[in-house]
């Protein structure tokens, strides 16, 4: 089944011109984060994050219905290049993780519900996205830990829910995310 997931995600994302336009290099004058990322030792990590906000689907989420679980958080927006791209991986990696407990929350900064639905339509998210884009209040509450000019960005948050690594830009190895989510995971173990 996640095979079959992957392949037809996968098949999406590569027959999209945008994305591929970003992985070509001719971004036409889009700027995104490098690709760089961060791990925070557990000892240094600010105060856990608290946020809320409704989905795509007009359900309330909050910061505290992660808390004890290790939340993925991937900021995006539909016409966001890099964001298409990587749509596929992150919801491989969401397919394999979540048996482990491991949550995924898209916060999208520009669309509203029908556009972000048609993008998951599209790509196969299955993960929910709190919509940012009228009050900006989610990435109000992730400040100082995202850039507000890097999108996307995703954020691995620990049980806690405190930032415990970061990719800003596009998760070009997915197998950085893996790690991140793994070494996260085996934190409380």
């Amino acid at each position: 089944m996640l095979a079959a997931v992957a392949l037809a995600v996968t098949a999406c994302s590569a027959a999209d011109p945008l994305a591929e336009q970003y992985r070509s290099g001719s971004g036409q004058g889009y700027i995104s984060g490098d690709g760089s990322y961060t791990v925070i030792a557990p000892d240094e990590r600010g105060q856990p994050i608290t946020f809320s906000g409704l989905t795509e689907t007009g359900e309330t989420v909050s910061s505290n219905d992660y808390r004890g679980d290790v939340l993925v958080v991937n900021f995006w927006y539909a016409a966001c290049p890099p964001c298409r791209a990587e749509a596929a991986d992150l919801e491989a990696i969401w397919q394999q993780f979540q048996p482990d407990g491991v949550d995924f929350l898209g916060v999208n900064i520009y669309d509203q519900a029908p556009t972000a639905l048609a993008f998951a339509d599209e790509f196969g998210v299955t993960y929910p996205s709190i919509l940012d884009a009228n009050d900006g209040s989610t990435r109000l509450a992730f400040a100082g830990q995202v850039a507000p000019n890097a999108v996307p960005t995703t954020l691995v948050l620990d049980r806690e829910g405190r930032v415990a690594a970061r990719i800003t830009g596009l998760l070009s190895e997915p197998s950085t995310l893996r790690a991140m989510i793994a070494d996260t995971l085996a934190e409380s173990e």
